[in-house]
């Protein structure tokens, strides 16, 4: 498998439709987290049995020049 390299954004998912709505954000304007948003909400339509807007959450969040950072969305919603 050959590497693909991409200069004006990228996405993966495991379904075809949740990296076209990331690389639609990403086309506007929008930045790497409201893409990964846009892919979550789309893969919870079109492939819920992996994920649903309920569920928890992990990321690991990293701007250039800035200490890295996360994000731990697991458990019970807030009240």
């Amino acid at each position: 498998m050959q590497a693909k390299w991409g200069i004006r954004g990228m996405a993966v998912a495991p379904h075809s439709l949740a990296s076209e709505s990331a690389l639609a954000v990403l086309r506007e304007g929008g930045n790497a987290l409201e893409a990964m948003v846009a892919t979550a909400a789309t893969i919870t339509v079109v492939y819920p049995h992996m994920n649903s807007m309920s569920g928890d959450s992990f990321w690991v969040v990293h701007s250039p020049g800035k200490a890295m950072g996360g994000i731990d969305a697991c458990g019970a919603a807030a009240g």
